[in-house]
C-alpha cells in the first residue's frame, strides 16, 4: 500500500490516524479498535466491513469442527 495514501486516510468514525498491518492487509484504528480490510491494494473504508478487534479472532479449526458436527447430524 502506498505510504502517501496512508497519510491521507483517516478512520471514518473518529477521523483519527490509521496504522497499516502489512501481514494482515488491514488498516487499524487504535482508538475505535477496528480493522479495515485492504484488498488488492485498495482500502475498504466502510464501517460495515471493518473487523471489531475487541472480539476474539475466529479459530481456524472452528469451520472444520462445524462441518464434522453437521456430518454427524446428517448420518
Amino acid at each position: 500500500m502506498d505510504i502517501r495514501l496512508l497519510d491521507l486516510l483517516v478512520c471514518p468514525i473518529c477521523k483519527g490516524s490509521l496504522q497499516f498491518d502489512r501481514e494482515a492487509q488491514e488498516l487499524i484504528c487504535p482508538r475505535d479498535k477496528l480493522a479495515y480490510p485492504v484488498r488488492d491494494g485498495i482500502p475498504l473504508m466502510l464501517v460495515d466491513l471493518a473487523r471489531d478487534m475487541t472480539l476474539p479472532a475466529p479459530s481456524p479449526e472452528a469451520p472444520a469442527a462445524a462441518r464434522a458436527c453437521n456430518a454427524d447430524a446428517a448420518a
